[in-house]
């Protein structure tokens, strides 16, 4: 076993440590504490009821001490508290703890000081979980032993026994996790950065800055993969320590660039540039889904043969929820984008499509502007289909837009995601397109996109 982590389970065999959140990210990691530290206690806000009693019981068998509903964070009585990702770094009752000597750390942070192989970290406000996908995807294919964790789903900590030296891990970080982050990555890469998780954060400022978290503890020998279109990401250029790769849609770059002739290429820094293979050969639709290829190439770069970066480009078939096509009812094709969170996200799933379609939209306030998605619903939405909690705030935003007549798109507000549905069956034609892409988040109604989203994928097939 890795040293590190001998040292580490020693040296918490006689602390307490609180696990605050069982979701699935740290439900394995209190089975794996349970046994190694003196005490584990597993806090949540939701009541017993919410949870399966098979697993409420299999956590008291191995002697887990449960608190939860209301009080579940009401005693300080432990050493060390591991916080989920949605529990936000600054919250008063944290800095309490801290001030009383207390540890706050998170899965992630402790993988982080523990794995014994490179690491490659992918952030952004969109487009993070398939770049690391598509990451792992081309390492996997030239052979590599990958460990896939992160904001993606999956908690790396309790697999930490089982990474190699010779191993890759790849990491979706969310601006929540690295804002407490004091470790940086081997290759970090951020596809972009725009306004979001402003109701969290309170300002672009303290985004941005969780953002650059990911690469501001590298060292010289460091790599940082950037969008040079993005004027936020540009502006990190300069702070870098390391090598800076860039990638761009737009121009040719010291890194990875899409040619006027749809050809993706790689410049090195001699200015040798390597044809790699042509946007048309890329199974996942969307000009997007190009920037993310040309971010993962910049990422795998001298690691990965491109022979690899090619299959990949030609057999990847994408990720649940990211414009995951449901199915074709009456020559009408429905798809589910409900990863689109933010305004930018659905401005990519419109662009995608290449006509006006039928969208339905709507959730969380996550009190970031509209304004920067009207144009777009004006350019590329026939109907737009609106409910939740920002419902108002799109509409607003939408009739608002210059280019908007009154009819352009045509907007209904529905109760829920059911009547959504039944609006979108009723008002579609042969040859139309529906998408949910909500540009909110799901919160309002659901616990995360991926429960939205399979409820409409779930709704639409019933059709």
């Amino acid at each position: 076993m890795n040293q590190s982590v001998t040292a580490f389970f020693e040296e918490i065999s006689g602390k307490r440590i609180a696990v605050m959140g069982i979701g699935v990210s740290h439900i394995d990691v209190i089975r794996m504490l349970a046994g190694k530290a003196r005490a584990v206690i597993a806090c949540d806000k939701r009541e017993a009821s919410a949870f399966e009693s098979a697993l409420l019981d299999e956590f008291g068998a191995l002697g887990v001490e449960l608190r939860l509903g209301e009080g579940y964070f009401d005693r300080l009585d432990f050493d060390i508290l591991l916080r989920t990702p949605g529990m936000y770094f600054n919250l008063p009752r944290l800095s309490e703890f801290r001030d009383m000597g207390g540890i706050v750390t998170s899965e992630m942070e402790l993988f982080f000081d523990l794995c014994p192989c490179k690491t490659i970290a992918v952030t952004g406000s969109d487009g993070k979980t398939t770049t690391t996908t598509l990451i792992a995807e081309m390492l996997k294919a030239s052979g590599k032993t990958v460990h896939l964790g992160g904001n993606i789903g999956k908690a790396l900590f309790p697999e930490i026994m089982k990474v190699q030296p010779g191993d890759f891990a790849v990491v979706e970080l969310s601006s929540f996790q690295l804002i407490s982050m004091r470790q940086s990555p081997d290759i970090a890469v951020i596809t972009n950065v725009e306004p979001n998780h402003l109701d969290v954060h309170g300002d672009m400022q303290e985004y941005t800055d969780a953002k650059r978290n990911l690469y501001s503890h590298q060292n010289a020998f460091g790599i940082a993969v950037l969008n040079s279109d993005n004027e936020v990401t540009r502006s990190f250029v300069p702070l870098l320590r390391g090598q800076c790769r860039m990638f761009s849609l737009k121009d040719k770059v010291a890194g990875s660039w899409l040619r006027a002739d749809g050809m993706l290429c790689y410049t090195d820094y001699s200015g040798e540039t390597t044809e790699l293979f042509n946007k048309k050969d890329i199974r996942l639709p969307g000009e997007h889904n190009i920037a993310n290829y040309l971010t993962a190439i910049a990422a795998v770069w001298g690691i990965v043969p491109t022979l690899y970066m090619n299959e990949v480009a030609r057999v990847f078939g994408g990720v649940e929820h990211r414009i995951e096509f449901v199915r074709e009812l009456d020559s009408v094709k429905w798809y589910n984008d409900s990863i689109a969170s933010s305004p930018t996200r659905s401005i990519a799933g419109l662009k995608a499509f290449g006509k006006r379609i039928v969208m339905l939209a709507g959730g969380y306030d996550k009190k970031i502007p509209y304004e920067p998605l009207a144009p777009y619903l004006v350019k590329y939405v026939r109907l737009l289909i609106l409910m939740g909690d920002t419902a108002a705030k799109l509409e607003a935003a939408c009739r608002a837009d210059v280019g908007y007549n009154g009819d352009n798109p045509v907007i209904i507000h529905a109760k829920d995601m059911e009547e959504a549905v039944q609006i979108a069956r009723r008002e579609t034609s042969p040859g139309d397109i529906v998408t949910l892409s909500p540009a909110s988040a799901s919160f309002d109604h659901y616990p995360n996109f991926e429960v939205r989203g399979r409820h409409f994928k779930q709704l639409v097939n019933e059709l």
